[in-house]
């Protein structure tokens, strides 16, 4: 495995990923934003944003009434995040070295984050230390299933096919282009097993977990596909006493 190989694709793309994700409308975010600010819900208390690239999921989590830091080990994207105010606090950090105190936060969220490191343990068991006894963590992450097939077709009635070994853990990147923009997406693919297996051992147990479908299909016709197949997987996960 390439060494740090997220942490220089996301400095390499950063500038991609900003125009990309704040175009309004644009990427598969917006048709699932309302059922995620759902299942986060509204809270008080401190709220640390791992991996938060631009900053467009701290300020979800800023409107839902969390007071908020935003964390990134990519100086542009954390920049760009606080350009936009999307925080109340800022930190450039890996989310497997996080430079907060124990026990800080009430809720931390990962979002898209975990099959953009390499190290999934080591990072949950950061986040673990540095989250409340009573604490929360939110996390999102491309549905292991759909980062090993392909639809055969664009049509959405097309069957899905499942290329690879579904138990390799794997880097894998592509691209896409939409609308005038083109972004060069890059991350680990690995089964849900090895999700479980890292939060168990880093002293989470597993609230609540979705496999959302986008709404509003008629405006993003490409993710129509998606209403049959999982693009996403949610989980809730609480420290264990």
């Amino acid at each position: 495995m390439k060494r740090n190989a997220d942490i220089e694709h996301w400095s390499r793309t950063s500038s991609q990923w900003i125009a990309w994700a704040r175009a309004l409308n644009h990427d598969a975010f917006w048709a699932y934003r309302e059922s995620l600010i759902a299942f986060i819900g509204h809270g008080v208390g401190e709220a640390l944003d791992v991996g938060c690239g631009e900053g467009r999921v701290s300020r979800e989590l800023k409107a839902l009434g969390y007071t908020v830091t935003a964390s990134d080990p990519v100086p542009e994207l954390v920049s760009a995040a606080r350009e936009a105010r999307s925080a109340d606090d800022y930190a450039i950090a890996p989310g497997a070295d996080l430079p907060f105190k124990d026990a800080r936060f009430d809720l931390v969220m990962a979002y898209n984050v975990l099959m953009d490191v390499q190290d999934v343990p080591a990072t949950l068991q950061e986040i673990r230390r540095v989250l409340r006894p009573a604490g929360v963590l939110v996390i999102s992450i491309v549905h292991p299933l759909s980062d090993h097939g392909r639809f055969a077709t664009t049509e959405a009635t097309s069957p899905f096919v499942i290329q690879d070994d579904y138990f390799d853990w794997k880097w894998i990147e592509g691209t896409e282009e939409r609308d005038g923009l083109q972004m060069r997406f890059a991350g680990w693919s690995g089964p849900l097993e090895a999700y479980t297996m890292a939060l168990e051992d880093a002293g989470f147990a597993i609230t609540s977990l979705r496999e959302p479908i986008p709404r509003a299909v008629d405006q993003w016709k490409h993710l129509q596909r998606w209403t049959r197949i999982p693009l996403f997987l949610w989980l809730k996960a609480r420290p264990l006493p």
